[in-house]
This record gives C-alpha cells, sequence and structure tokens, in this order.
C-alpha cells in the first residue's frame, strides 16, 4: 500500500493489477502524485497477477488460440486479482478500467466525469495493466466495466497508460495543486488550448515581453488571454474550436472574434 488513508470518503482510490508493481514507486513518490498521496488525497496499491499464478514460476501467459504472434495473458490470474482485491476491501464499489485501443479515448471531458463521480460512496477504480499481444477477451467481457485509450498508438505495456490516466485525474482533485485555480486554467479545461506564457527577463534575444502583460489591468489581461488562446487553438487544434462551439463554451464576442479570423473559416 502506498500512501495513508485518511478517512472514508477522504481519498480517491486506486487498485492497479500489474506485472510491474516496481514502476510505480517512484511514480507514487514525486512531484504532484507524492503530493497526493502523502495528504491522503489519492491512495494507491499495486497487486501483481504472478501473485495467482496455477505454477510455481508465475507464469500468467499463454500462446494465442488459433496461432499468432505473442503471448496472451490468462483471464484466470486476472480474475483472483480482482477478487482479492474485493475481498481485502470489502464495501467497495469495483469499478474495473482495461487500457486498450479498442477504448474511450482519453481526454480532459472523460477526465472531468471522474471528478464529478469521485464522492460515489465507496467507489474504488481497479486499472488493469495489459502486457505482450492483449488479454483473454473473457477476462474485458466478465470484468471490464470501461475501457480507455490514449489515442491512435501502441505503448509496450498498459502502465504508461496508468500514468497518464492517474497524473491526469489526480492533479484535478481539491488540494493536490498549490494554486487551487492552477488547474482550471489548463489547456482543455475551458475548450481551448493554454495562451501563451512569459516570465523574466523581460527582454530575450530581443524579444520583449507583451506590454499588456506588465500593465496591470487584469481584465485587459483576462481578454488578451482568452483571444491568444483562441488564436493558438485555431492554429494547431482547429477540431477544439469546433467541438467547444456546439457544446457552448464560448461567449457571444469570442464567437464573433472565432468568425472573423480568416485563418478559421478556411480550416472549418
Amino acid at each position: 500500500m502506498i500512501g495513508p488513508i485518511v478517512g472514508e470518503f477522504d481519498s480517491m482510490k486506486f487498485s492497479i493489477i500489474t506485472l510491474f508493481p516496481q514502476l510505480f514507486d517512484a511514480f507514487s513518490n514525486v512531484g504532484v502524485i507524492g503530493r497526493a498521496i502523502g495528504k491522503g488525497i489519492a491512495e494507491i496499491e499495486c497487486i501483481n497477477p504472478r501473485d495467482f499464478a496455477e505454477n510455481s514460476y508465475g507464469c500468467i501467459d499463454k500462446r494465442p488460440f488459433g496461432g499468432g504472434p505473442g503471448m496472451i495473458m490468462m483471464a484466470e490470474p486476472l480474475k483472483k486479482s480482482i477478487i482479492a482485491i474485493s475481498n481485502k476491501h470489502l464495501k467497495c464499489n469495483l469499478v474495473v478500467i482495461n487500457f486498450s485501443p479498442c477504448g474511450q479515448k482519453l481526454d480532459q471531458t472523460l477526465i472531468e466525469e471522474f471528478i464529478s463521480n469521485r464522492s460515489e460512496k465507496d467507489r474504488r477504480h481497479c486499472l488493469i495493466c495489459g502486457r505482450y499481444e492483449g488479454i483473454d477477451e473473457r477476462f474485458i467481457e466478465k470484468y471490464v466495466d470501461l475501457s480507455i485509450s490514449l489515442g491512435d498508438f501502441i505503448v509496450s505495456g498498459g502502465e504508461i497508460a496508468a500514468f497518464v490516466f492517474l497524473d491526469s485525474l489526480i492533479r484535478r482533485l481539491p488540494g493536490v495543486l498549490g494554486n487551487k485555480e492552477s488547474g482550471t486554467h489548463d489547456s482543455f479545461m475551458d475548450g481551448m488550448l493554454q495562451y501563451p506564457h512569459y516570465t523574466k527577463p523581460n527582454v530575450f534575444e530581443s524579444m520583449e515581453v507583451p506590454a499588456i502583460l506588465k500593465s496591470g489591468d487584469h481584465r485587459a489581461i483576462h481578454l488578451w488571454r482568452r483571444e491568444k488562446a483562441i488564436d493558438k487553438t485555431i492554429l494547431s487544434r482547429p477540431d477544439l474550436i469546433r467541438k467547444y462551439i456546439d457544446l457552448g463554451y464560448f461567449s457571444d464576442a469570442e464567437l464573433a472574434y472565432i468568425n472573423k479570423r480568416s485563418d478559421w473559416l478556411t480550416r472549418k
């Protein structure tokens, strides 16, 4: 177990089924995640399915029926891992998540759904970190509640996806970030990429910090940042503009600014 448990509803709880629990040691002790666990805002435990192998050498994978490359993680050790978690946390409402190319694409909207549901009584998230060529489909059909994909690419194992999911989610929990407003101004939080940032010195290689940021006029700075965020999003991710127009994220003034942009009109 990594991190203290400070109350029935005080922490967001995760059980991670992984062949490499040591990968989570450093992850759970540094930066934002380490701070969250140290404060008892999040709780992480790792379960190794090799502990439930049916042989003395911890084999949890076999060749696929029908032939083909690679090895397949067997259903039984994964099932026993789930049962062990349920027996250890008898009152938990276990939500089993598998990381797979077949899953729902991970984005900030999905993260915010998890945040809004975090207070559900006795909820514990179980993350399946698959390896090899894949997992026996029968386990997925029987035990997995939700599959999540990071995007259209392949990584070596589900641990990498779990790191991204955990970091994206835990940093949004109240009390984790030093400045409570930090998370609300990140990219994707209000339908756009984040505005550009500047710090000292005032001049770097003949490039000066925009004067408005030194004006002390907070309303003007806010409007400037919104416009620059729109500009950056139009340039790099026009699909986000289209998506969040439909969701009603923009004010009338911002919609007018978007529609004045000739490059936005050509990128639609």
